[in-house]
This record gives C-alpha cells, sequence and structure tokens, in this order.
C-alpha cells in the first residue's frame, strides 16, 4: 500500500517533520533501509517547500546588493568575481563601496557573466 505524500501546513507539522528528519538522520546513511532513506528525502523536499512558503528573502534594494547576492549564490570572493568580470578588483571596490558609478563596461558584464537582468541593471544604475 502506498503512504500519503506528507504535507506541512503549520508550524506543529513542520516540528514534527523536522522531528523526524533530525530521527532519521541520527540513524545514519549507513543504516538506513531503502524506504528510510526515501522517507527521508520526501520529508526533506516537503520541509524545504514549506520553508520556502514561509521564509521570503526580499530582493536587493541596491545594485550593490545584487552583487553581492550573486556573489553569495555563487561563492565567490570579491576578488574572484573582478576576475569574472574582467575588471580590476580596485574599481570593482570601489564602485561596491559606492565611491564609484558603475559604467556600461562593468553592467554589460553583470549581464553577461552573471545572468543579471538588464532591466534591472539600468534601474539601479
Amino acid at each position: 500500500m502506498k503512504k500519503n505524500k506528507p504535507v506541512i501546513n503549520n508550524a506543529a507539522a513542520y516540528d514534527a517533520t523536522m522531528e523526524r528528519i533530525d530521527f532519521l538522520m541520527k540513524k545514519g546513511e549507513q543504516q538506513l533501509g531503502a524506504e528510510e532513506a526515501a522517507e527521508l528525502r520526501q520529508l526533506a523536499l516537503v520541509a524545504e517547500s514549506y520553508e520556502k512558503s514561509i521564509y521570503v528573502i526580499p530582493a536587493p534594494k541596491t545594485l550593490e546588493g545584487l552583487i553581492e547576492l550573486k556573489m553569495f549564490e555563487r561563492q565567490l570572493k570579491q576578488k574572484e568575481l573582478a576576475k569574472l568580470l574582467n575588471v580590476g578588483e580596485p574599481k570593482l571596490s570601489q564602485i561596491m563601496s559606492k565611491k564609484r558609478k558603475p559604467d556600461v563596461a562593468f553592467l554589460k558584464a553583470l549581464h553577461r557573466q552573471l545572468g543579471i537582468d538588464g532591466n534591472l541593471l539600468l534601474e539601479f544604475a
């Protein structure tokens, strides 16, 4: 008989789900049977879906914030980002600290290398 897909629609259900996930994880990957491993995967997906529905991260309101978000998503340091964008580290640092306005070449590099929407870049610049 097939089990119903778990649903989380409140904090109590989320807490119960997290307790079950914790219990399964404490058993260790090697000790889980196929059914428990499948249950763990399913519970993790359901918990993640619930978390995304209640924890909304607001969009950045500045160009610098948008760049920092992309750096975080790609796990880039400022030095690595400068190299990816083909700009000098001092220029990137000045733009990030608002001591220098971004030029068109910089905005193009953000669009091409980081996939940031050009309209959004123009709005912030």
